[in-house]
């Protein structure tokens, strides 16, 4: 009977164990994730809130603008933003 109890409880203690390794790992995957996210070099996305921000400039009022108004983009001619890489939108405002 205490080799069955045995045989039980080592695969249970293993996973369990197994498990809280994996779950922390998860963690700070998720941590690196988050932080790869908070750095947005180039783009100003205060002024995506309705009413706030200046709209004044080229990366609002040019023919073909950055669909994420990266600051210095926009162009009268399709092309790529030269801030972040993304192809230029007809500007439909």
């Amino acid at each position: 009977m205490k080799n069955v109890f045995v045989m039980i409880l080592v695969p249970v203690l293993a996973l369990f164990i197994a498990s809280c390794n994996s779950s922390s790992e998860n963690q700070s995957t998720d941590k690196e994730h988050t932080e790869m996210h908070e750095d947005h070099s180039g783009h100003n996305h205060e002024h995506t809130t309705e009413g706030k921000g200046d709209k004044s400039g080229p990366e609002y009022t040019s023919d073909y603008v950055c669909p994420m108004h990266c600051e210095g983009s926009g162009s009268d001619k399709p092309g790529k933003c030269p801030v972040c890489g993304m192809e230029y939108k007809k500007n439909e405002g």
